[in-house]
């Protein structure tokens, strides 16, 4: 087999504290998982049936990256979530056995075009251009869990030039950790590679180009990126 030009480089994040990378296979996003911010969008979410969209693989940045301002949009979003790492494949998944799975944890941003994604909602459309668009998955390394557990809480926390927006602990999940691995397994089965972003908090708004975005868990990390100008294609 002979390839029609070079095949692009797997994505990938770093690893704290080392040198390796973990590649990435997939990347799945839990909607609306935390009840103040499913609120805030409109919804009443007390314990709804989760559901899930998905970023490409290279979606992912690098912690302390410059992301610049997506095009077609005027309404650009953070989004702070825990992020799960899947170690080892597996299908339909006990509750009971999810720690198992699970490689280790990071710090990820959800970056949301929002006007795009209301649009497509409000026609029942898919939310792709809302969501899995380049450079929307900031992640900083990841923390495996054999250095820390398997946290169920910890404060959750963004800031947009060092004023706090989002607030919150990661036991106000509505599906917590365990519960949304094995339900996602589910329906396809989960490999080496795979992350999980678990939800946003409420307090999710705008950026504009020069703005610097932090945010962390607790116990896990933090993450920083810039927000600069549009690039334009050449």
């Amino acid at each position: 087999m002979t390839f029609l030009f070079p095949p692009q480089s797997p994505a990938t994040v770093a690893v704290d504290g080392t040198a390796d990378t973990f590649p990435v296979r997939r990347i799945f996003c839990v909607g609306r998982n935390y009840e103040a911010h499913a609120r805030e969008m409109g919804k009443d979410p007390t314990r709804e049936a989760p559901f899930f969209f998905t970023k490409p693989a290279d979606a992912v940045v690098d912690n302390n990256s410059q992301v610049p301002y997506p095009p077609e949009t005027s309404n650009f979003h953070y989004e702070i979530e825990l992020v799960v790492a899947i170690g080892k494949d597996g299908f339909n998944i006990p509750e009971e056995a999810v720690h198992e799975y699970i490689y280790g944890y990071s710090v990820g941003i959800d970056l949301t075009r929002r006007d795009l994604q209301l649009a497509a909602r409000d026609k029942g459309r898919p939310w792709d251009w809302g969501k899995a668009f380049d450079m929307s998955a900031p992640c900083a390394p990841l923390v495996p869990s054999s250095k820390i557990g398997h946290p169920s809480s910890g404060r959750i926390w963004l800031a947009v030039n060092g004023d706090v927006k989002q607030d919150a602990d990661i036991a106000d999940l509505i599906w917590n950790v365990p519960e949304i691995v094995s339900i996602l397994s589910r329906s396809m089965k989960l490999k080496q590679g795979d992350l999980i972003y678990t939800g946003t908090p409420a307090g999710v708004g705008p950026v504009v180009a020069g703005d610097k975005i932090t945010g962390g868990v607790d116990g896990i990390g933090e993450i920083e990126i810039d927000i600069t100008p549009t690039e334009m294609a050449e």
